[in-house]
């Protein structure tokens, strides 16, 4: 399912669920779309951000190489800094 946020000629926006891309299309060329707010048939897509989910960070080392020490008695890199 493809969602897609729509405008009218009047600058109405709102949401659409559509099976796919070329759904919107057929449901466009028929006239099927319809502004909810006034009833106009002059439908178009409105510019969307895409919806993509964020990566997590990778969590920070307790203690980098070549620091200035401090809080790394147990680490890997303990002794070398």
């Amino acid at each position: 399912m493809i969602r897609y946020t729509l405008r009218c000629s009047h600058d109405h926006h709102f949401e659409e669920w559509f099976s796919n891309s070329g759904e919107y299309d057929s449901r466009k060329d028929a006239g099927e779309l319809k502004c909810p707010e006034c009833g106009d048939t002059a439908i178009s897509k409105a510019i969307m951000a895409p919806n993509v989910a964020k990566a997590a960070a990778a969590p920070a080392p307790a203690c980098m190489p070549g620091g200035s020490g401090g809080g790394c008695g147990g680490c890997a890199f303990a002794g070398q800094h």
